[in-house]
């Protein structure tokens, strides 16, 4: 029997589980015990303390166990022999361990993996039976990496029964047999009948098998072990709820990450790797050490599953840099396991979060972070943690969530280090960016439009059709196009008359954006402006830059959808060939806020800076703006020809496929009133005049008390839709640009105008009466004008006196009738108008 001291984080369980642990003196110091919650298979767990898995430990020793075990592999093998063996590790618990193995053995490494990668196809395969998780994948991204006569070394934290082992040398013999494995682990604990098992396997296969372990025992279990480990279970009360308080602040570090170089070994790592980190060790950690918070004396640098290695030797480093005894190294785990508050049991607290890494492989979805709270003992809290992730699971769901880990931590230490990774991706080829004039009337380098061309398929439907549809839930608007509105010789003199009388104030606008970009975010900016109605506007703010700074930005034109979020194809095209954070999203005009709050939700996690940048900003809900006035932009008067000829973006399945840009329709028919080139000219010719003020704006906008969002057009439009019965938010649009869409692409029921509103809304008008829509003066309007969609589709919807909304409240049927009529002339006049085009 083993001495077990008294101090052994095994008591708890050893006590009143009946559990023993036998054999070698130093299994105690090695591991502790714990009860497994969720699997029948087994009742108890041993916890490693040297693993860096479940136990904070200083990173030099977990790094350096593996590091021992690998020489004492190499001594083994001999120096002929180690040159040519190749080291593999289980996923997930033994994937730093194996990593270290393979560093003291100067071997290349590849471990298993449960996460399948599209594009990859496995090499091979395997079960861990008594796992909660048991299917294995090999996925290397040099498929020869195993191909090789050399020694296969296997590296597991424990050996309880030797199948798993048993499963992968049966699997890799069938397909490539070789003459010697080895079988490395923490602790070997297999019983007689286990050892003979595999050493007659070794014999069948006609292979040499050597076991290194670094301590070897057994596990005693009273025959009744799952029964005791249920009752003791359904007694303890897990400890996993963190402390209600404040959020610690949260840093995210852009680190330097060498492009082409491996987190780890899921995908191989060879020696060449093993160079380039440690050269670029010691800057890495030195960028996380600036991200720390003064003082911090307690740091633990947090891995993520199977992301080990990478985070452990970011952890070594960053201990060398800040000297003493401040930093421990563990990680995140799919592993349920109860936790007892209890200085005797290895598992002290719990954290459950959601999975942020969209696992497919059809396990829990429920992640475990476990002795990161301090739970009773203060001076077990950590002045900080540093979460090391990669970019396949920086998703919203890793940031927000009542239950997302992020917040979770925020709750338990003093600062939370975010550090995102690049995993590794099979080459795809990303499409090509489409350029005028093949795409749209804008010359090629004013705009790239990260876009497919649909020029060729018919999308457009009648405006009630696609309204009744969308409004009822039957399809998404971007699934289809609406017909695009052909103005008349008065509207269109309206927009002449309107681009006159504000291409200066425009003008201006465009600068302040400019210049509050270039001082804000440095003359790398790279410009992604959303098509279609911010494409006009990032090119004139590319204009703008290069007239008043002789700079030429990239500008590319990208699709956002509500709903859908922003096009994640573009989002890797521009990942591919800029950095994120040199990005800025541009748009024309904010409304409520909708788009907003879309692109916000949808750059989450990205590396990507949300903060939009608008011309105008009358919703209030960004910090980038020209003008937060409600006022006419005359490119908002009209569809694709103010905007190179290009429609609407385009989302449907069967169109867009997985590595296809989103799509969109280029208008070339509708040539003869292309106005695009008019717009941006007109406004370019101001530049000079207004520089000087430009520049005043910027430094003003810098410094304005008032320039964080409050999001009082939000409000607004709450208030507006419980005013006049809309139930849904949606219907209710905003602004003069909004307007603008409502009555040249929507069904509109009513125009809410400012009384005494100008010529701003001249156009507004002028459509309304075409569309026999009216125009209702109000006061005290936020807005210079709000359109209402008409909710006649909307199943339930109401008045404010309890009546259908489809009785029109206070307009009346007679109007919904004229409007029909007088809605289908004007179709039938747009139809006449669009002959020949593919619609």
């Amino acid at each position: 029997m083993t001495a077990i001291p008294q101090t052994w984080t095994g008591r708890w369980v050893a006590d009143r589980a009946g559990i023993a642990l036998t054999g070698s003196e130093r299994l105690p110091e090695l591991v502790g015990l714990a009860l497994r919650s969720g699997n029948p298979k087994r009742a108890h767990l041993l916890v490693s303390n040297v693993l860096g898995k479940h136990v904070p430990q200083r990173p030099s020793v977990v790094h350096g166990a593996g590091l021992e075990l690998g020489r004492r592999v190499r001594e083994l093998l001999g120096a002929e022999a180690a040159s040519r063996a190749v080291v593999l590790g289980y996923a997930e618990t033994a994937t730093g361990l194996g990593h270290s193995v393979a560093d003291g053995l100067e071997a290349p490494y590849l471990h298993s993996t449960r996460r399948p990668v599209p594009g990859m196809a496995p090499l091979g395969g395997f079960e861990e039976e008594h796992s909660h998780a048991t299917s294995h994948l090999l996925l290397p991204s040099d498929p020869q990496l195993l191909d090789g006569d050399g020694p296969l070394v296997l590296v597991d934290d424990e050996f309880s029964t030797g199948r798993t082992v048993l499963n992968t040398i049966r699997d890799l013999h069938a397909r490539h047999p070789r003459g010697h494995y080895v079988v490395v682990a923490l602790v070997d604990l297999r019983s007689a009948a286990d050892r003979r098992r595999l050493d007659e396997a070794a014999a069948e296969l006609g292979a040499r098998l050597d076991l290194v372990a670094t301590a070897s025992g057994g596990v005693e279990l009273p025959e009744d072990v799952v029964a005791r480990a249920g009752r003791l279970i359904a007694e303890a009360a897990t400890v996993e709820a963190p402390p209600a308080g404040g959020a610690a602040p949260l840093v995210r570090v852009e680190l330097d990450w060498p492009a082409g170089l491996p987190d780890g070994g899921r995908h191989g790592f060879t020696a060449r790797d093993r160079d380039r980190l440690d050269a670029v060790l010691p800057r890495l950690a030195g960028q996380l050490a600036d991200a720390l918070p003064a003082g911090a004396q307690r740091v633990l640098v947090l891995g993520f599953e199977e992301l080990m290695y990478a985070p452990l030797r970011l952890a070594d480093a960053l201990a060398e840099r800040l000297g003493g005894d401040r930093v421990r190294f563990s990680t995140t785990t799919r592993s349920p396991v109860l936790a007892v508050d209890d200085p005797g049991y290895a598992i002290r607290t719990r954290l459950a979060f959601p999975a942020h890494d969209d696992p497919q492989d059809g396990g829990s979805r429920e992640r475990y972070a476990y002795n990161v709270a301090p739970g009773s003992d203060p001076a077990r809290r950590f002045d900080a943690v540093v979460l090391v992730v990669d970019d396949v699971a920086d998703t919203p769901a890793l940031h927000r969530g009542e239950r997302a880990l992020l917040g979770q931590l925020r709750q338990v230490t003093g600062q939370v280090v975010l550090a995102v990774l690049p995993s590794h991706r099979p080459a795809r080829p990303l499409p090509a960016p489409l350029y005028g004039p093949a795409f749209s009337s804008y010359p090629a380098e004013e705009v790239a439009w990260l876009l497919k061309d649909l020029s060729g398929v018919a999308l457009e439907a009648p405006t009630e059709e696609r309204e009744e549809a969308v409004q009822n839930g039957g399809a998404h608007y971007a699934e289809s196009l609406p017909v695009e509105y052909q103005p008349s010789p008065e509207y269109q003199e309206l927009f002449h008359q309107a681009l006159r009388g504000s291409a200066s104030r425009i003008a201006l606008g465009v600068g302040t954006v400019a210049e509050t970009l270039l001082r804000e975010r440095g003359p790398g900016l790279v410009l992604a402006s959303l098509a279609r109605a911010g494409t006009p506007v990032g090119i004139l703010i590319r204009r703008w830059l290069a007239f008043a700074h002789g700079l030429s930005v990239p500008h590319y034109a990208v699709s956002i959808v509500r709903g859908r979020g922003i096009d994640p194809v573009a989002l890797r095209y521009l990942a591919a060939h800029h950095r994120a954070s040199d990005v800025v999203f541009v748009d024309g005009w904010t409304g409520k806020g909708a788009i907003t709050r879309e692109l916000a939700d949808a750059l989450a996690g990205t590396g990507f800076d949300p903060d939009l940048a608008v011309l105008a900003d009358p919703g209030r809900c960004v910090r980038t703006y020209g003008t937060r006035d409600d006022f006419l932009i005359p490119s908002a008067c009209l569809n694709s020809t103010v905007s190179g000829l290009v429609s609407r973006t385009v989302l449907r399945s069967g169109l867009i496929g997985p590595d296809d840009f989103h799509g969109a329709k280029h208008y070339a028919d509708l040539a003869g009133n292309d106005v695009s080139a008019d717009f941006l000219d007109a406004v370019a010719a101001h530049f000079g005049e207004v520089w000087d003020a430009a520049v005043q704006g910027a430094e003003r906008l810098a410094t304005a008390p008032g320039r964080a969002p409050d999001w009082a057009g939000w409000a607004a439009v709450e208030r507006i839709s419980a005013e006049y019965g809309i139930d849904n938010v949606n219907l209710v649009k905003p602004g003069v640009g909004e307007t603008t869409r409502v009555l040249l692409r929507r069904v509109p029921w009513r125009i809410l105008a400012r009384r005494g509103a100008g010529a701003d809304l001249d156009h507004v008008r002028l459509l309304a009466a075409q569309r026999g829509v009216v125009v209702e003066e109000v006061d005290g309007l936020p807005y210079t004008c709000v359109g209402l969609i008409h909710p006649r589709y909307s199943r339930g919807a109401t008045g404010g006196d309890g009546r259908s909304v489809a009785c029109e409240n206070a307009v009346g049927e007679n109007v919904v009738r004229e409007n029909a009529v007088r809605q289908n002339a004007v179709r039938e006049n747009v139809v006449r108008e669009s002959k020949g085009r593919d619609s």
